[in-house]
């Protein structure tokens, strides 16, 4: 019997569109070179630029290609920001407890500049404590950074982005969003996030692994580069473009945009029945940030006393795919940085399990999940059972 596929989170498998265009882009020419070979591939570069930037309601030339999110990242969290050629200083950068790691790393800012606001129990940003965080910089004259996830990775919480942009911009402020979960899943405007850069990556929605962006709400916002050479995307990111990947990217981008709100709902009305079938079998089950809004694909629940680890492994071998909290630690299971900032008890947190739908999954595929959920729990429990005998 198949597998099924419910780790989207992680990876979306490649969609046709992505799939076709890669494909063809593959023996693509350099698209800096001038002849006819170069001015194909460069077609290819900015097709995508443009099906990437409607993804998100941006201006194609507001989008710098990148091998991923986790260097748009990098790129974007920076001390000196260029806006309409006048350098902008922020001395601290702020960030919330639930923030991916490559957020947490801080990008160009040093350690002792990193400052972390808090989150309430479902992982949503309180904006009050925050408000109080930049009155104090503002206070001291000095200019803030802001850095908060669109939608969280592990629980699919969804944050108040317009409320954090304008009390960030009230206080003269910058402010990115990690845009990797939402983008291509929910509906999203740049403009109306109040976000000035956002970061997005083509494998979360379905397009090669090896390409992301980051994008600016206007044309004029210049990030200095890490990545120094011969001065390819507008000299943001040197390096020659990877052209297949892009070109997938933007494939997959263009054909993600098309039903998004139909989309949602779909998933939304698949999560809804896998929730009720989960609870069904484990009365005691917690769903992690179920009461705040969250991505209708990401569910995120712990049966207390079950370990993580133990109910993948078991998933596994029944041919279905899901992930202990974020996969995006080497294969590693550790400790969940964003659950202890909800401050989930230990006993829930270290049972994590997230089943993440997308745009391949069926009813069939949760009707299968649901059969295998059954079995599962019931040996997990007959281990614990025999364990404590």
């Amino acid at each position: 019997m198949a597998r099924i596929y419910l780790d989207h989170n992680a990876t979306s498998p490649l969609r046709a569109a992505a799939r076709e265009a890669l494909a063809r882009a593959l023996e693509a020419a350099n698209p800096s070179s001038v002849h006819a070979e170069g001015r194909a591939a460069r077609t290819l570069v900015e097709q995508a630029r443009s099906q990437v930037a409607a993804l998100v309601g941006a201006s194609p030339r507001a989008v710098t290609f990148t091998s991923g999110a986790t260097e748009s990242i990098a790129l974007a969290l920076a001390p000196e920001i260029e806006i309409a050629g006048r350098a902008l200083h922020s001395d601290a950068l702020i960030i919330s407890g639930v923030e991916h790691p490559a957020v947490r790393a801080g990008g160009r800012f040093s350690a002792d500049r990193i400052k972390q606001i808090a989150v309430d129990k479902n992982g949503v940003v309180d904006v009050v404590a925050l408000e109080a965080m930049l009155g104090r910089h503002d206070a001291a004259g000095r200019r803030p950074f802001v850095s908060v996830m669109a939608a969280n990775n592990e629980t699919g919480v969804l944050q108040p982005l317009q409320e954090i942009a304008s009390r960030v911009h009230a206080a003269d402020g910058f402010f990115h969003t990690d845009a990797v979960q939402i983008a291509g899943k929910l509906p999203f405007d740049l403009a109306g996030s109040g976000a000035d850069l956002i970061s997005i990556s083509s494998h979360k929605l379905g397009g090669p692994q090896g390409a992301g962006a980051l994008i600016a709400c206007h044309e004029n916002i210049r990030v200095p580069p890490i990545q120094r050479g011969g001065g390819q995307e507008r000299g943001i990111r040197a390096g020659t473009e990877n052209v297949a990947a892009i070109a997938g990217f933007g494939a997959a981008a263009e054909e993600a945009a098309r039903d998004l709100a139909a989309e949602g709902g779909r998933l939304a009305r698949l999560r809804e029945r896998l929730e009720a079938g989960i609870r069904a079998v484990a009365p005691n089950v917690v769903f992690l940030s179920a009461g705040a809004p969250r991505l209708p694909n990401t569910s995120c629940f712990a049966v207390p006393n079950v370990a993580a680890e133990t109910a993948v492994i078991a998933f596994d071998l029944e041919g279905i795919a899901v992930s202990a909290g974020a996969a995006c630690s080497s294969g590693k299971v550790g400790p969940s940085t964003a659950l202890a900032a909800m401050q989930v008890p230990a006993e829930v947190a270290k049972g994590a399990v997230r089943v993440s739908l997308g745009w391949n999954t069926t009813e069939n595929d949760i009707s299968r999940f649901l059969e295998i959920w059954e079995r599962v729990h019931t040996n997990l429990g007959r281990r614990r059972t025999e364990r404590a005998a």
